[in-house]
């Protein structure tokens, strides 16, 4: 349960991920090494040396007890204070009450303090006022007593100096291997782009680069792109021909029907015209993925411009909203057929079409709904699948009874990296068909 909802919060790409992967130990390092350095070291020694402090005080305490008054005192502590480096002075009447004055970072001086309340009970005050100079504030019989020494006596020198060392390399460290990670990661994010563009249409320019792995997937990559290049490019071949040597015959079985009686030539006729109506749905079917390279283009005058074209053969075609502005990259010859299968779908088996376009940063969508009788939703799958025949009631297969209809417009789809989306038009009551495309 914990690493599902870890999960969410995880980068998801490749670079975030591997930041996360070197970045989290060096965190983990420089905290341990941090925290163990604080604890074992730096104050350890702070308070070994504030116990040293500690008995030279008692030392000096101890000469002051038979001292009858402040002066006796400061003439019988001065041959001791001298070696010491300690300077010591009764505080007045007139001065403050003692307290502690210690910064808000004073680390070590926390530490002093604490460790001088625990072991010298005449302590009264423990004060940093600045980087060099330590002031402790005792009681005493004759009065309160200031000893001021360096702070060296009881701190180490610079004790931070090996934090920031440390954490100076190691953002140094960082620095490098994410300028040497980048470098790894960037043939591996040129594969991808060059996989994306190949998925949407668009075949760019990639050479493979980087580690032996990299290189490996690279030249599959485009050995892969070559071979579905290539079988394209052979089916549209294989397709056209076909259809075009099979147009000489069935010319040729017009003329000779052309001379028999108008009565028993007809139902031949209709056969003929039928194979010839197959014939154009393999040539479009053909023509669906187009090799050309793909140009900017904008999507709302090229609906605009299918929807005047139905209009002026007096069909009831309405231009429904227009969302979003800018162009997309597109084959406008191959979109033009998607859509205009899809609209004569509309009008062959409903009374009236809408066909709107919604334009956002990351998608396009062209949807062409119509008042017919729909498809149900469980053979909505299988009615974009080439050669696939639904019932004769409702056949919105437009490749007169060829199956190749929706199919056409779904290879069309899938050619610009979109997919083609059947549904129930909320509206129209009939089918709802999205064509959408990633920008």
């Amino acid at each position: 349960m914990l690493f599902h909802w870890l999960k969410r919060y995880m980068p998801r790409s490749l670079y975030g991920r591997a930041a996360l992967i070197m970045m989290l130990p060096i965190v983990v390092l420089q905290l341990v090494v941090s925290v163990a350095f604080i604890q074992r070291h730096l104050q350890d020694i702070t308070v070994q040396m504030t116990l040293t402090v500690m008995r030279e005080l008692e030392l000096i305490s101890e000469l002051s007890l038979s001292a009858p008054t402040q002066e006796v005192m400061l003439e019988q502590t001065a041959p001791l204070l001298a070696p010491l480096q300690m300077g010591l002075r009764f505080l007045g009447d007139e001065e403050l009450p003692p307290q502690d004055v210690l910064a808000w970072n004073e680390f070590s001086g926390r530490i002093v303090r604490d460790t001088l309340r625990k072991g010298y009970a005449p302590i009264m005050a423990v004060q940093f006022p600045d980087n060099r100079l330590v002031r402790l504030i005792f009681s005493n019989r004759l009065g309160p007593v200031e000893i001021s020494f360096d702070r060296r006596r009881v701190t180490a020198a610079a004790p931070h100096q090996l934090i920031v060392t440390m954490l100076f390399f190691g953002i140094f460290m960082t620095v490098i291997s994410f300028l040497y990670m980048r470098n790894q990661l960037r043939p591996i994010k040129r594969l991808a782009d060059a996989a994306q563009a190949f998925g949407r249409g668009r075949a760019v320019p990639y050479r493979p680069s980087g580690a032996t792995e990299v290189r490996v997937a690279g030249s599959a990559f485009l050995d892969m792109r070559a071979r579905i290049d290539r079988q394209i490019e052979q089916r549209t071949l294989m397709l056209s021909g076909v259809s075009h040597d099979l147009r000489t015959p069935l010319t040729r079985m017009r003329l000779g029907l052309a001379m028999l009686d108008e009565e028993d030539a007809e139902p031949l006729l209709q056969d003929v015209d039928e194979m010839q109506q197959m014939l154009d749905a393999f040539l479009d079917f053909s023509r669906g993925v187009s090799t050309s390279p793909p140009e900017a283009t904008d999507p709302q005058q090229l609906v605009k411009a299918i929807v005047d074209n139905w209009r002026r053969e007096d069909r009831d075609v309405m231009l429904g909203e227009l969302s979003g502005t800018g162009t997309v990259m597109l084959r406008p010859a191959a979109l033009r057929r998607a859509v205009d299968n899809l609209v004569s779908n509309a009008v062959r088996y409903g009374s009236r079409a809408r066909v709107s376009v919604a334009l956002t940063d990351r998608a396009l969508r062209i949807r062409v709904e119509d008042d017919g009788p729909g498809i149900p939703q469980d053979q909505r799958s299988e009615a974009m699948r080439p050669f696939t025949r639904l019932d004769p009631s409702r056949n919105q297969d437009l490749g007169s009874g060829v199956g190749l209809g929706l199919a056409i417009v779904a290879d069309i789809a899938r050619a610009h990296g979109g997919t083609l989306r059947l549904g129930h038009s909320g509206d129209l009551g009939g089918l709802q068909a999205d064509i959408v495309v990633g920008r």
